[in-house]
């Protein structure tokens, strides 16, 4: 598979005014909604308290309190112990004011190797530092596959970047690294490898790699991110002790799973999970589950067969498949964790050849986290069937060869 032989000058879209047209709107409306959004959540924020709030009574940035607590909890003697609700809470009022509503810490004590810098500084200037190094990663590593610079711009305003925005989460660095993984999975294999182990501070985000690396025989990179998580899991216990592991399965892992098992929590409507559309339906854990594991199934042989009968194809239509494979396959994800598929989807958008069903399909793949969102505020299911329904698109592009999409990208792409 040949990531670096595709010529920008000779797979350059035809010129399409439907299309044409359709990309302006995306644009306008992508705009507006970014403009909108921004607004009503500036003006809700209270400054004046210890920690500025916004409207929900959370610290603004959200999730990264959370981040910039393993960044301070690297000075800490034992770090483990905010694993426990009660005392990570109690120092989350200390910060912020008694009534804080508390939040949980349950990303895995790994996350402290790349957050201690930030613990160092003031809260705002983390979180600054943080957002503006994120949004400068993504956009460095999509404009490496999106020439146009009215795509990039979309991609930073999409919904999915708003959520990320007002957060505070990592995937402007997730995405960015998932990316690149891809760009580089053959022309650079032990850093793509690096990469994919690095994805253990997100674990959902990775999931499904190793199927796509058996099936197409890369053992490099398979090799290369094993070694990786390997590395970062000894090195977490040298640094900070091995009892943080141990308070991170035994009491992090069970906190985390209280969203799954309470489908009406505060995050609960940002999951466009078939998991979380099940619980909603009415049914029971059990049962939700069950039916998410045939969903995370199709993606699993999805993704086996394409990456092993249908290696050759464009690389990036694989890619996009991988994307939406491991959003209709995670029973635990969040719409801001949506932003690679929504880059996929902008990509291919700018393909050549992609009809109008694969258009349509594309933009609701854009807009999914916004109609998550509204449709969630009332826990109605049906946003979750999107991602899958652009996973079988896929498919069947990748198995009807004369309806191949030959995608525009820097050729060579840089390294």
């Amino acid at each position: 598979m040949a990531w670096e032989s595709f010529d920008v000058a000779s797979s350059q879209p035809a010129q399409d005014p439907w299309r044409g047209q359709a990309t302006r709107y995306l644009e306008i409306l992508s705009f507006v909604f970014f403009i909108v959004a921004a607004t009503l959540y500036v003006t809700s924020i209270a400054w004046t308290l210890p920690l500025p709030r916004d409207y929900t009574t959370l610290a603004v940035g959200r999730d990264f309190l959370n981040f910039w607590m393993y960044g301070r909890a690297a000075f800490e003697s034992d770090p483990g112990r905010f694993y426990d609700v009660a005392i990570y809470n109690g120092v989350l009022r200390a910060l912020a004011g008694g009534n804080y509503p508390g939040q949980t810490w349950s990303y895995p004590p790994s996350v402290m190797l790349v957050a201690w810098p930030f613990g160092s500084l003031s809260y705002l200037q983390a979180l600054a530092a943080w957002t503006t190094g994120g949004v400068a990663f993504l956009l460095w590593a999509a404009s490496r596959l999106l020439a146009d610079r009215r795509l990039l711009a979309a991609l930073i305003v999409s919904p999915a970047a708003i959520l990320c925005l007002i957060s505070g989460q990592f995937s402007f660095l997730t995405a960015g690294m998932m990316i690149l993984i891809f760009v580089w999975l053959d022309r650079k294999p032990v850093v793509a490898g690096i990469l994919i182990g690095l994805l253990v501070i997100k674990p959902q985000l990775g999931l499904l790699f190793p199927v796509i690396l058996i099936a197409s025989g890369r053992w490099r990179v398979f090799s290369a991110a094993a070694l990786t998580v390997l590395a970062i899991t000894f090195a977490t216990a040298a640094i900070f002790g091995p009892q943080v592991w141990i308070d991170y399965i035994s009491i992090g892992l069970p906190n985390q799973n209280l969203v799954l098992i309470e489908p009406y929590r505060l995050g609960a409507p940002l999951m466009p999970t078939i998991f979380m559309n099940a619980r909603w339906l009415g049914a029971n854990y059990a049962t939700a589950m069950a039916i998410q594991l045939c969903f995370t199934a199709f993606a699993a042989a999805a993704l086996f067969w394409a990456y092993r009968y249908r290696k050759d194809a464009d690389p990036w239509l694989l890619a996009t498949l991988f994307f939406a494979c491991s959003v209709c396959g995670s029973p635990y994800l969040m719409s801001y964790d949506l932003l690679p598929m929504t880059f996929a989807a902008l990509l291919l958008r700018s393909s050549s050849r992609l009809d109008a069903q694969g258009h349509r399909l594309a933009v609701l793949v854009y807009w999914l986290p916004l109609i998550q969102f509204a449709l969630g505020q009332f826990y109605l299911p049906g946003a979750a069937l999107i991602a899958p329904a652009f996973a079988l698109y896929l498919v069947a592009l990748l198995k009807d060869s004369s309806r191949g999409v030959s995608l525009p990208f820097p050729a060579p792409a840089r390294s």
